[in-house]
């Protein structure tokens, strides 16, 4: 029996699904930067080389968890000054981007997460169920001191999504984020999964999942990805 499975969208580092890989989910990690097609299994994370706006979970797999990063580059509102500039185009193509992973999620009949700093999908979607700053989740980590920064993120969520409980830190070193230089990278840095938050949602969510899963083992299959 194959095991389940653990999708992540926009995802390049793959920081969110690691503790679920090392209780032997498959993870699959969905990045246009990584290379083209559905590459190797290495600790079990695999990175799948595509355009989520084309990509469809499979069909054959039982999804447990589905993760999504959609870019906030034309979306978040510390670069509003910009929107003028950039124009309707790249509004419109973020957010199909971001209607792309939440079909993405509902597909999976699992449960989810859509993740966005504070940004102006409150406007032309919804308000999100949820927001944190890293430092709040830095206490599941053995050494909190990288994640003790405050960077307001926002979550969208369903399929029976439980939130963690906080172990907070005090945010030592304030608003890190905007200390990094530009460069090729920068929107990377910036977007990667904070750890401590990505275990809290593991130790928040798996035992729950892994109980239903050994009552109906045959359950949660994908159904289609549609429109």
């Amino acid at each position: 029996m194959e095991p389940p499975l653990v999708l992540s969208l926009c995802d390049l580092t793959g920081h969110a699904v690691e503790p679920w890989a090392t209780v032997g989910h498959e993870c699959r990690i969905v990045d246009l930067q990584h290379p083209p097609g559905i590459g190797p299994l290495s600790h079990g994370i695999r990175k799948v080389g595509a355009d989520v706006t084309r990509f469809c979970p499979p069909l054959d797999r039982r999804v447990v968890f589905v993760f999504a990063f959609p870019p906030c580059t034309h979306l978040a509102v510390s670069g509003a000054r910009w929107f003028k500039d950039k124009g309707l185009n790249a509004l419109a193509d973020a957010l199909h981007i971001v209607a792309s992973c939440n079909r993405i999620c509902e597909a999976g009949n699992a449960p989810f997460l859509i993740e966005n700093p504070v940004s102006t999908l409150s406007t032309y979607w919804r308000k999100p169920d949820y927001s944190f700053d890293p430092c709040d989740y830095a206490g599941y980590l053995d050494d909190p001191a990288p994640e003790a920064y405050t960077k307001r993120t926002c979550l969208w969520v369903g399929g029976g999504f439980r939130l963690p409980d906080p172990r907070r830190v005090a945010p030592t070193l304030g608003s890190k984020m905007h200390l990094i230089p530009p460069s090729d990278d920068r929107a990377n840095l910036r977007s990667a999964a904070p750890r401590g938050f990505s275990r809290a949602v593991f130790e928040a969510n798996f035992p729950h999942l892994d109980a239903l899963r050994r009552i109906s083992p045959t359950e949660a299959l994908p159904t289609a990805c549609g429109e």
